[in-house]
């Protein structure tokens, strides 16, 4: 019976731990799950699917291309033998009426390419380079969801702070308000020292209230990122660990990549346009007049006709614009490495900046504990000066209120570091 009691404990003891676990989110989660939830999301599935359509269109121009027509003309002039041979004709009884003026055919057209200088294989690596690019554009995009989700994040967890210190300083001054009421009846106390201090617990109240408000403000908002309630669910502070590495990783990076190789097959795409095509073609009709024209001149009736061959073309005027489309190429690259510049040197400002911020706050934040220390201090002197009657109520809540403040920004300041550690972090992509 023993041990069925400590296996019941220890099965609860194992279902609150995982309860306890599944009651916090990291911002690492927050990020993860509302990029799986922004609608952008849909449209990586979308570009893969038109360029699977684009690649296919280009394999169909290997396919025989095949054209089916019929048509009736009517012709002024007709090729015919002259009279006098006719004439030597008709006297040998054979007659030769010449071809009618009236002509009618049902045929075919059917062509293949057998080499068309490299084009189609350009064709295909653009659109695979243009689709990387249009990848790349979208990772810029999702990447700056990270941002608003972790300005969110910590938005909330900088509130959650201040309703925490708030509430200490609350029981606080309710604690000191029990004690001068209890003076105020004993006679040995004025009734506005307790008005005072009773004021000053209302409205920290009252400020406790708002701020609450606005971490469920937040909370909606970090709760359509996501696409889950968080109600119940403590967010968990992030570590303060500073990146490894300042090698800048940014996704923006990537997509000048994609770009710059995307304008360097485009360059190529545009020299197999002076090469020259070659392909295969038959012609296949049932008409009149036939390839024999010296049957049909003689007789109306309708015969079967083939022609095949190969046909070799070449297209010069790609020469009139080659120098101009090369001239394009370059000014894009140029374009495309001016940009990039520009963001790595924006990049490395910004970098440097944050990680002056969490040097200052770092070197802030050694006092820190000292202050805390010496204005507990002083509030609890405070204190033992109103109870003696040394001071009124207006010197305890200054002591009071410059703890309180104090403490305050050693919460924020921990908050403030671990934030501008996470912008580094974002602006490196570390």
């Amino acid at each position: 019976m023993k041990f069925f009691n400590k296996k019941i404990i220890f099965i609860l003891l194992g279902v609150v731990w995982s309860l306890s676990l599944r009651a916090q989110v990291t911002i690492e989660e927050c990020v993860s799950k509302a990029e799986a939830n922004y609608p952008l999301i849909s449209k990586y599935k979308l570009l893969e699917e038109t360029c699977n359509i684009d690649l296919e269109e280009i394999n169909n121009s290997w396919l025989p291309r095949i054209g089916v027509y019929g048509q009736v003309t009517g012709q002024n002039v007709v090729p015919a033998f002259p009279k006098s041979l006719t004439g030597m004709l008709d006297q040998m009884g054979q007659s030769m009426k010449g071809l009618g003026k009236v002509q009618y055919k049902i045929g075919v057209d059917v062509s293949q390419n057998i080499w068309d200088g490299g084009s189609s294989k350009s064709q295909r690596e653009l659109k695979r380079a243009q689709e990387a690019v249009n990848r790349s554009a979208l990772d810029v995009e999702m990447y700056a969801l990270r941002q608003r989700v972790e300005s969110v994040f910590f938005a909330i967890l900088l509130i959650e702070e201040q309703i925490e210190q708030s509430e200490i300083t609350l029981n606080l001054l309710q604690k000191n308000l029990e004690q001068i009421l209890s003076k105020v009846r004993n006679g040995v106390a004025m009734q506005c020292d307790a008005d005072m201090v009773e004021a000053q617990a209302l409205a920290l109240k009252q400020n406790i209230a708002q701020a609450k408000s606005a971490a469920e403000g937040y909370g909606d908002v970090l709760e359509l990122f996501i696409g889950e309630t968080i109600d119940g669910v403590k967010l968990e502070r992030p570590s303060a660990e500073i990146p490894p590495s300042n090698e800048n990783n940014r996704p923006e990076l990537r997509l000048f990549d994609r770009q710059r190789q995307a304008n360097e097959i485009a360059r190529r795409l545009a020299d197999t346009s002076l090469m020259p095509k070659i392909g295969l073609f038959a012609q296949a009709y049932y008409g009149y007049p036939g390839f024999d024209y010296f049957k049909s001149m003689m007789n109306r009736d309708l015969t079967f006709n083939i022609l095949a061959g190969i046909k070799a073309s070449w297209n010069i005027d790609s020469f009139y614009s080659k120098k101009n489309t090369h001239r394009q190429t370059i000014v894009r690259a140029q374009e495309i490495e001016a940009d990039r510049e520009l963001f790595l040197f924006n990049n490395d400002i910004l970098s440097a900046s944050q990680k002056e911020a969490i040097r200052g706050l770092r070197e802030v934040m050694k006092d820190d504990s000292r202050i805390i220390q010496l204005r507990g201090n002083v509030r609890k002197a405070a204190e033992s000066q109103l109870a003696n009657g040394v001071i009124d109520a207006t010197a305890l809540l200054t002591k009071i209120s410059d703890e309180n403040i104090a403490q305050l920004n050693a919460r924020l300041h921990e908050i403030q570091l671990i934030k501008e550690i996470y912008n580094l972090k974002y602006t490196l992509n570390r």
